[in-house]
């Protein structure tokens, strides 16, 4: 795999996004005065500002935008300089109205928004190449170019679009795919419910039915959108490395999202970027940006780089509670702690017209005397004395595999055995499990590689493939152990499901046979009795049979499924694979968890409730972070020659953190094979 490239800013990167195009010029240098004031060092500019770039149809005005770039620069701040081509411009939209895109519904969505294009339009294609192409010509040589942003946010507002050109698009991406229509209908189980096609041109996207519609034909459309997502990246990133080949280029994902498939999106940039908005109402949130910080340092196997977060409140919610300073603080360094060069914020200075006029920024509707750019400088501060921490890397034993195609697939059926079982709630909950056993978990695709690790988790997998099943059957008999999560090899690539039913595939590996799902309905709950204790279980129950030699670890207690097998483990060569059939309660799933970890030999770190222990390292040294969620101090055993990093002192080696605190410790790196 490439590796990942580095942004030419020193120390950590903080900053946020800058829309000068919203404010008169005068406010231009206070922006820039309070910017240095704060630390700043790298600001996101010109995402939406193609109606100001171009405002008639080949009238362009880059002038502003080379102003506001030169007086960046002469200030000592970067530029992660958008390609302006996040939204259309209202003389491009009303020239082709056919660009806009149509919901399921049929129902064309009019301009007024963001993201007010049909990915698969050629208008749209062409347009948007031309742009950036102007872009990168005009800005390769500008000293305060660090890095390009593409688009926004692929699949936010607009991840889907059923429009006739979609249609046609879809058509030619299934001939490529199926190449005869026999062998679509065949993939597609079309007998079932007279939905055979005679040609390709009879097929369309999955629109509005009136009852449920063909989960093989929904899965291969959300293949075929978010190809058309990626294919825009592409076109554009293809520009910018042919004007620009020294200039990394990004374009900002949101957490672990359903819209686009981000292993391929990540595959082609060449620095991971992300957007996160933990909601401060919810106080489980942050494990939940916690599993996507793992994926992002995951996903190129390096540092990455947050790049929108949120100062204090959003305005999207239907309530949006303000962060605290505490909050604002811990989020950051949380980030920090899982790999990111940096923080970055939406936006930089608060809006007075438009959607996002509510939405908090590092400088308030008050200015230099709001509480959050008060803030903005502490946390500055803070962060220009962590710049040693840049460059390293967090360690990790343990991964946990995303797949967009099981998640795809596993919500491609209206008519499944329970909508609740929600394959990303159960990932969020066996990460945050992990996390609160101080055990860092990368994230991995299902078909590896696996090697650099000792456990490999599976909250779901709901379609598996035979190589994905050789791939975790390799691992585990070379030692590995592997967890694997209910609802599992159900289906195959095309939503069929596997003879002989689910694990499918991984029947041999498990050791296990699913005789009949057995979901509890809404408010229901079970047992499960493991080593001698009672666990509650919801949502989710399954009646399997073990195989010969497959040892039975828990069982359900209670209920009609009495007695039968809950949780199994099966020897394959060196490695043991277990299976959990149900959905386990928080105290459940910690001990489900941590007895797989201590099987395969990784240490669990002891940490008080609530406490996020992540430790990144140069080979030299340990950076460790130990994050306080909770809302009481705690007390926390700190390594031997440990030194806090913020305050420069040397750790007891007891010592305690505040509440919605962080404590960073820097130490003698621990020896190998620890967490």
């Amino acid at each position: 795999m490439e590796q990942p490239r580095s942004l030419d800013v020193p120390g950590l990167v903080f900053g946020g996004d800058y829309n000068p195009e919203q404010w008169p010029e005068e406010k231009w240098r206070e922006d820039v005065r309070l910017m240095n004031l704060a630390g700043v060092n790298l600001v996101t500019v010109g995402v939406f500002s193609w109606g100001r770039l171009e405002p008639r149809e080949g009238v362009f005005d880059f002038e502003w935008l080379d102003r506001v770039l030169d007086l960046l620069h002469a200030h000592g701040i970067k530029a992660d300089l958008a390609t302006a081509t996040a939204s259309p411009p209202a003389w491009l939209v009303r020239a082709h109205p056919e660009m806009l895109p149509v919901d399921a519904f049929g129902t064309r969505l009019e301009f007024g928004s963001r993201q007010s294009y049909c990915p698969s339009s050629p208008v749209w294609r062409e347009q948007s190449v031309r742009l950036c192409r102007m872009m990168a010509t005009r800005y390769k040589d500008h000293p305060a170019l660090a890095m390009w942003h593409v688009s926004n946010e692929y699949g936010d507002e607009l991840s889907r679009c059923w429009c006739p050109t979609s249609a046609q698009a879809f058509r030619k991406w299934l001939q490529v795919r199926y190449r005869t229509i026999d062998a679509l209908n065949e993939a597609w189980g079309t007998c079932v419910w007279s939905q055979i096609y005679a040609s390709f041109e009879q097929i369309e996207p999955p629109r509005a039915t009136p009852g449920p519609g063909n989960p093989s034909q929904r899965l291969d459309f959300e293949r075929f959108s978010s190809d058309a997502l990626v294919q825009l990246f592409d076109d554009e990133a293809a520009v910018l490395r042919e004007v620009t080949p020294g200039v990394p280029v990004t374009t900002n994902f949101m957490g672990v999202c359903p819209g686009v498939d981000y292993w391929e999106l990540a595959a082609r940039e060449d620095i991971v970027s992300n957007d996160a908005y933990p909601d401060p109402a919810d106080d489980d949130s942050g494990f939940g940006a916690g599993f996507g910080y793992s994926f992002m340092r995951s996903a190129k196997r390096g540092p990455w780089l947050l790049l929108e977060s949120a100062p204090s409140a959003v305005n999207w919610r239907d309530v949006n509670v303000p962060k605290t300073t505490a909050r604002r603080r811990l989020d950051a360094m949380q980030a920090i702690a899982h790999g990111s060069e940096g923080v970055m914020y939406f936006q930089w200075r608060q809006a007075r017209q438009g959607a996002e006029q509510h939405h908090s920024a590092m400088v308030g509707h008050r200015g230099e005397a709001s509480r959050t750019f008060h803030d903005t400088r502490s946390l500055g501060a803070e962060l220009a004395a962590l710049a040693d921490v840049r460059g390293t890397t967090v360690h990790a034993e343990a991964a946990m595999i995303v797949d967009w195609d099981s998640w795809w697939a596993s919500s491609a059926l209206e008519s499944l055995p329970s909508q609740r079982l929600a394959w990303a709630e159960q990932a969020r909950r066996w990460h945050q499990a992990a996390a609160m056993l101080g055990v860092a978990v990368d994230i991995v695709r299902a078909e590896g590689p696996f090697d650099p690790y000792r456990v490999v988790l599976i909250p779901g997998l709901y379609l598996a493939t035979p190589a994905q099943a050789a791939a975790l059957t390799r691992f585990v008999e070379t030692g590995g152990t592997l967890l694997v999560g209910g609802f599992s090899g159900v289906v195959d690539e095309t939503e069929t499901v596997h003879s002989g039913g689910p694990p499918g595939p991984l029947r041999n590996l498990l050791g296990v046979e699913i005789d009949e799902p057995w979901p509890l309905s809404d408010g229901a709950t079970g047992a499960v009795e493991l080593d001698d204790a009672a666990f509650a279980t919801h949502l989710w129950h399954e009646s399997i049979v073990a195989a010969a030699g497959t040892a039975v670890l828990a069982r359900y207690r209670g209920g009609p499924l009495d007695g039968r097998p809950a949780l199994t483990e099966h020897a394959c060569g060196q490695g043991q694979a277990r299976y959990l059939s149900c959905v386990l309660d928080d105290a459940g799933l910690s001990t489900v968890l941590q007895a797989a970890l201590a099987r395969a030999g990784v240490v669990v770190r002891e940490a008080p409730s609530r406490v996020e222990v992540v430790t990144r390292t140069d080979g030299q040294a340990d950076y460790t972070f130990w994050l306080n969620h909770s809302e009481q101090e705690q007390t926390l055993d700190t390594p031997a020659g440990a030194i806090d990093v913020l305050r420069g002192i040397p750790l007891a080696s007891s010592t305690t953190v505040a509440a919605m605190d962080v404590l960073i410790a820097r130490s003698p790196i621990r020896s190998e094979g620890s967490q």
